[in-house]
């Protein structure tokens, strides 16, 4: 089974929660920025290592989420830890593998998510 790692990025602006969302370029969806782990790697050091690189946002864990698995495009079994995590900054700086990142409403992000899955986890928060 594949291993992977994300977060869920969440900032209140104006006593509105956002939350943050990407936009993958290669798969043409949205949703929550995640990636493999390492070798070795503890999954929490994976989310936050994939939340900086691919929206330059350095971020803390607050809590875990549920868990996601699904078959991956090549048919292999995957299961994604998820995490609520805080910005430590609001700065986002495309790093690799995202062409837009974008921080929304939870009723934004509920609309433009690709993946049911995702919506599931957004509903979590």
């Amino acid at each position: 089974m594949i291993r992977a790692a994300g977060g869920l990025v969440v900032r209140e602006r104006g006593g509105r929660v956002e939350v943050l969302v990407v936009h993958r370029s290669a798969h043409g969806d949205w949703t929550f920025p995640k990636g493999k782990a390492k070798p070795g790697e503890a999954d929490e050091a994976c989310a936050l290592r994939e939340v900086e690189e691919e929206t330059g946002l350095r971020c803390e864990l607050e809590r875990e989420l549920p868990s996601v698995e699904y078959v991956d495009a090549q048919g292999r079994p995957k299961r994604v830890r998820y995490w609520r995590m805080r910005p430590l900054q609001d700065r986002i700086e495309l790093v690799r593998e995202v062409d837009d990142a974008r921080w929304v409403s939870l009723s934004e992000a509920r609309s433009l998510l690709s993946y049911a899955r995702d919506v599931a986890l957004l509903d979590s928060l």
